[in-house]
């Protein structure tokens, strides 16, 4: 039996590589950073929807793609791999995955389209399960919200939020609402968009709120995990090749850094690592649509065992590079970052270990 990618799925990663090889080089993400470069970000986006990722999962009725958890977590991985400006998790996936399972047909002919074909950015809110800092919850009240939420997910010219309050129910705000303060926060990695949410007495619409409401969220939280979990095995798997690369080429008493046993070892050990990680994020995803039994644990255990893994390969690809990896020279440390804040969203390897033990009654 082979479990895999299927060749269609293995053709969208190419062509998504292809584009962010060409647009997301070093050049352009230091550009970027520094102020030099305002254009990085709207191109990423306008070049990625042309591909289809704003509509990937979005049912064709709606204008989307209609593809299933385990396309949208191969999408993912060549994101990570690319160390892309974009937000796919927060705003092509989590959201449209909710709206779907939880709106009304108004809400779906509303939103869905809109966000197929991008005009309409939703940025995520869902701390309340994942990690709420204590007395910095969100209340709601006769359709309004007030509170704070840390970590609010690929908040990036949003026209919209969805917000998860602490009763575990759901709503969409629109950006422009009064009483809405939104805080950027900045974290090491620059190609992320992470905030912070102030409201007070914030207008907002319901979203779902019935019997199978937590259910669906647990879904996409599960949807969202193991796609941070993907974006990390393509960011260390990019790190992985540069560092072989490096090796073949970098030389020291007049022959390849590779050619030494120690360097050899630390490369090997990072590929060891990383191939069977694998097929545990195609498990996952799979178990999304297909077992969902199984789906939580599989989430939980895989974005906490890629969190680990990531965090080694980070350090020891750096490694494998002397000096020159902590340099800007190389721009090794965008996809190191990556990494190092993906381990944090929603949810850090202690606190997806205590879920995945409780999804097994111990």
């Amino acid at each position: 039996m082979y479990f895999g990618l299927s060749e269609e799925q293995q053709f969208f990663q190419e062509s998504i590589d292809k584009f962010l090889e060409d647009t997301v080089t070093v050049d352009a993400l230091r550009s970027y950073r520094t102020g030099e470069d305002d254009n990085l970000i709207d191109d990423v986006f306008n070049g990625l929807n042309e591909l289809g990722l704003s509509g990937l999962i979005i049912p064709e009725e709606y204008g989307g793609l209609g593809l299933d958890s385990l396309f949208a977590i191969s999408v993912s991985e060549s994101l990570g791999k690319g160390v892309a400006p974009y937000p796919f998790i927060g705003s092509f996936l989590i959201a449209p995955f909710l709206i779907n399972k939880l709106g009304s047909d108004s809400q779906k002919q509303k939103y869905l389209p809109s966000i197929a074909n991008g005009e309409y950015r939703f940025a995520v809110a869902l701390t309340e399960m994942t990690g709420r800092r204590i007395e910095k919850g969100i209340q709601s009240s006769k359709q309004k919200l007030s509170g704070q939420s840390l970590f609010v997910m690929d908040d990036i010219h949003s026209t919209h939020y969805l917000i998860l309050d602490s009763d575990g129910a759901l709503h969409i705000v629109e950006a422009e609402e009064s009483g809405l303060e939104k805080v950027e926060l900045k974290t090491v990695d620059i190609t992320s968009f992470v905030s912070e949410l102030k409201l007070d007495q914030v207008k907002t619409e319901d979203l779902g709120n019935g019997p199978g409401n937590i259910d669906a969220i647990k879904q996409a939280i599960n949807l969202g995990r193991v796609a941070i979990a993907s974006e990390t095995l393509g960011a260390s798997q990019s790190m992985l090749n540069r560092s072989v690369d490096y090796a073949k080429e970098r030389k020291q008493f007049g022959r390849p850094i590779g050619s030494f046993q120690a360097v050899k070892h630390m490369c090997a050990q990072m590929a060891s690592d990383l191939e069977p990680c694998y097929s545990m994020v195609w498990y996952a995803a799979h178990s999304i649509d297909h077992i969902p039994h199984e789906a939580d644990l599989m989430a939980c255990q895989t974005k906490a065992h890629l969190s680990e893994v990531g965090a080694f390969v980070a350090k020891t690809s750096t490694e494998v590079h002397g000096g020159m990896g902590f340099t800007d020279d190389l721009g090794l440390h965008y996809w190191f970052k990556r990494i190092g804040l993906n381990r944090q969203l929603l949810g850090s390897p202690d606190l997806l270990r205590e879920e995945a033990a409780e999804a097994q009654g111990i």
